[in-house]
């Protein structure tokens, strides 16, 4: 039996899961990492233990460490000197007249790597960009382009529930959110309502979408004329989760109830 755990990579890195076999960490620890080049570090978000198949599991890199007090230090240090290079970088994007706008950045543990986030409304030629901020700082340059959905995922923030954003708190990747999805649930298809901070759609929209599909199947259309035991009249509006339909019958405008199994 090995142990695993999910691990968000540094401070905007993505969560995957290492191999923790013998390592006694828990939720929160700073951990330290191997990486693709050196290592790395990040924070346990979630762990549970499971059997691994040879066959369909990928092979799984390993924590190394519970992060001690020297590499502790050493993040710290790291999230301060990671102002510098985002201040470099933002004078040379205005000298190289690039069109994007720089988000964040962060060094990797051992500051052999920079790795630079940044948005834009189409492609950018960085290759020039990338020469001096390798000159100026040593190390590997990554800059990596961004949607504005990421971008609320780093700043983080409040939906309109009152929570904190579901990017931020627990979602891994994002999936697709389309119109559909709320015009299902009967929701107001006003932008404004049911946009998220980032200006698209709310991810939360998907959340209840299948069940919703489902308990649609079969009702009748608001505006639809249907059969009734008090005879023919017209839906004017839907409980999907009822998965009932008032309908005015008569010339009275008597309002019925109908429910479907």
């Amino acid at each position: 039996m090995q142990r695993k755990v999910y691990v968000k990579l540094r401070e905007y890195g993505p969560i995957i899961y290492f191999e923790a076999t013998n390592i006694d960490c828990k939720v929160c620890d700073f951990v330290i990492v191997e990486a693709e080049r050196g290592i790395d570090y990040g924070q346990v978000v979630s762990e549970f233990e499971t059997a691994f198949s040879e066959k369909n599991e990928e092979p799984v890199r390993k924590i190394i460490r519970v992060a001690n007090a020297p590499d502790l230090k050493q993040i710290q240090d790291n999230r301060g000197k990671i102002k510098d290079a985002f201040s470099n970088c933002l004078k040379k994007i205005e000298e190289h007249n690039l069109d994007m706008k720089l988000v964040e950045a962060e060094y990797s543990f051992d500051r052999s790597k920079i790795i630079f986030y940044f948005t834009s409304e189409g492609r950018v030629d960085f290759r020039e960009l990338v020469k001096d901020l390798a000159r100026i700082f040593k190390a590997r340059i990554e800059l990596r382009q961004i949607g504005v959905r990421d971008e609320a995922k780093l700043f983080g923030g409040f939906g309109t529930c009152g929570r904190e954003l579901c990017c931020r708190r627990f979602l891994k990747d994002f999936e697709p959110v389309t119109i559909r999805m709320a015009k299902e649930q009967g929701l107001p298809l006003n932008p404004p309502k049911i946009s998220g901070v980032c200006g698209r759609l709310m991810c939360c929209l998907s959340y209840e979408f299948e069940v919703y599909k489902k308990l649609s199947l079969d009702l009748p259309k608001e505006g639809e004329k249907i059969n009734t035991p008090e005879g023919k009249g017209k839906v004017i509006s839907i409980n999907v989760l009822k998965r009932s339909v008032v309908v005015e019958v008569g010339s009275d405008g008597k309002q019925i109830e109908i429910i479907y199994k």
